[in-house]
């Protein structure tokens, strides 16, 4: 323990928190901070007069001069005052009521001891819900490795910095770089059958903050809205945060029920909908379906917001038109371009009505201003340039590849009582289970096996739910989905 001498008249005091410093980091700030301890704890009182500069460094067997910093930093702070022919003391200003510095228990607090506020804890369940899993088999949005980014965009990002494009540069349109909103209108346009210009295009992080921006645009506390069930969980986590009624609408083989939303609340303001390859069965809406929920948004001047997060990935034919196209007035198209190419790439897009642009583009403006822009450069002329087509018409071949051969695993392997949900579409595909399972569990112990499958139980409001398992295949090669499919099968025979 490290004593001063305050001067010939004053007792030695001791400071406890000084006996820490690290010699071989910033020794100035780890000395500033022992002093702010020392102080807030009490070891030091208000008005004590501090050891000289002088003192202190050759106690602490420092330089002078940084003694002097940390003592000029925390006079600056207000912690200490500085008089000629008085010497330092500590600031007689502080407030008694600063709380004081406690230190960490010695055991994490249990976590129901904790006074969280309730969104924190409504926030903390939807983080765990959303966290993504490892990387190993049947992941779900895991890119196959190799695939992309390929040496086409690294040729581009490096051509987009040489002509300095991409250089760092101030705050930009919150809407996004205009040459990728005119890359985007014209993609969607030719692949997707949509009504838009450029100017409709608002560059977001990805589709979740589409469909926050979406929520934040279009309802207000209290607002009924409609959502598939199951459905998404970023989706509902949404919706309850916002704090709207949420009127879930069971999915069968056409798809969203409408009739049993008419049923529910006709009145309801927004339609949240994955109709292109519904989120985590994956049916398309009906045609008779769309048309029912174009004429119920038309009659009560509400809004589709159409969710068309893997229309590219269609195995069999080609993709689903969008619903956007049967009524752009009426529908907000939310669209990703991470998925396709790789997650971490966050960009995608709301395509809005012409009335609600701007609204969009100020809900932006208010999460985060703008998405990075030397990656909307390289994403532009990546798809301006036909790399974009071409890369989907390659990671549709390899993937429709695995999933044939994670298919005919399973239906190898899997015991009686489970089966494949049929789809053509996306990077996963849905396996049912025995009525009476439990994918929850089923989920965890997979887990610790190796395995990254995602229940489907959880995402239903309707109970009792119907038990499942999504296993993603896109970034694994033929081995793996191979000896995946026999461990699943494995687990879930030991589980029956």
């Amino acid at each position: 323990m490290d004593h001063f001498s305050m001067s010939k008249r004053r007792a030695t005091i001791e400071i406890p928190s000084l006996n820490a410093i690290d010699r071989s980091a910033s020794v100035g700030r780890q000395l500033a901070q022992a002093l702010r301890n020392a102080i807030t704890r009490g070891e030091l009182r208000l008005g004590e007069r501090l050891p000289s500069t002088r003192t202190l460094a050759a106690s602490l067997q420092i330089a002078r001069g940084t003694v002097v910093e940390a003592f000029d930093q925390l006079t600056a702070e207000g912690y200490l005052q500085a008089r000629v022919g008085a010497g330092t003391h500590v600031a007689a200003a502080l407030t008694d009521a600063a709380p004081a510095l406690q230190p960490p228990p010695a055991e994490p607090e249990a976590e129901d001891a904790l006074d969280l506020p309730a969104p924190a804890a409504r926030l903390i369940s939807v983080a765990r819900a959303l966290t993504p899993h490892p990387p190993v088999p049947f992941a779900i949005a895991v890119p196959a490795s190799g695939i992309a980014p390929d040496d086409s965009w690294r040729r581009l990002g490096n051509r987009m910095r040489a002509s300095r494009q991409a250089a760092p540069s101030g705050y930009h349109d919150p809407a996004g770089v205009l040459e990728l909103r005119i890359a985007i209108a014209d993609h969607v346009r030719r692949a997707r059958a949509v009504h838009c210009v450029p100017e409709q295009v608002i560059v977001t992080a990805g589709t979740q903050q589409g469909l926050y921006m979406a929520g934040r645009v279009l309802l207000s506390l209290g607002d009924a809205v409609w959502a598939e069930d199951p459905a998404y969980p970023g989706l509902t986590a949404i919706l309850d945060d916002l704090g709207v009624r949420t009127y879930r609408l069971p999915v069968d083989a056409q798809g969203m029920d409408v009739e049993r939303g008419l049923e529910l609340c006709r009145e309801a303001r927004a339609a949240f909908v994955t109709p292109s390859h519904q989120y985590p069965i994956g049916m398309p809406l009906s045609m008779a379906r769309r048309n029912a929920l174009i004429t119920w948004a038309d009659k009560n001047r509400a809004w589709i917001v159409e969710d068309d997060y893997d229309s590219e990935l269609r195995y069999a034919g080609h993709p689903f038109p969008s619903m956007q196209g049967l009524r752009p007035s009426r529908v907000i198209y939310l669209g990703t371009l991470s998925k396709i190419l790789f997650p971490s790439l966050r960009l995608g897009y709301v395509i809005a009505p012409p009335p609600l642009v701007e609204a969009f583009a100020g809900a932006r403006a208010i999460l985060d201003r703008h998405s990075p822009t030397a990656e909307q450069h390289v994403l532009a002329a990546y798809i301006s340039e036909g790399y974009f087509e071409a890369h989907i018409r390659r990671i549709r071949a390899l993937y429709a590849e695995r999933r044939n051969i994670l298919l005919a695993a399973l239906e190898r392997a899997l015991p009686q009582g489970c089966h494949v949900q049929p789809s053509d579409q996306g990077m996963h595909v849905l396996l049912w289970l025995p009525e009476r399972a439990d994918d929850v569990q089923l989920a965890a112990r997979a887990l610790s096996a190796g395995l990254a499958v995602r229940a489907i139980s959880p995402m239903y409001a309707a109970q009792p739910a119907r038990p499942g398992l999504m296993l993603g295949f896109g970034g694994f090669p033929q081995e793996k989905l191979e000896a995946a499919a026999g461990e699943l099968a494995r687990l879930l025979q030991a589980h029956s």
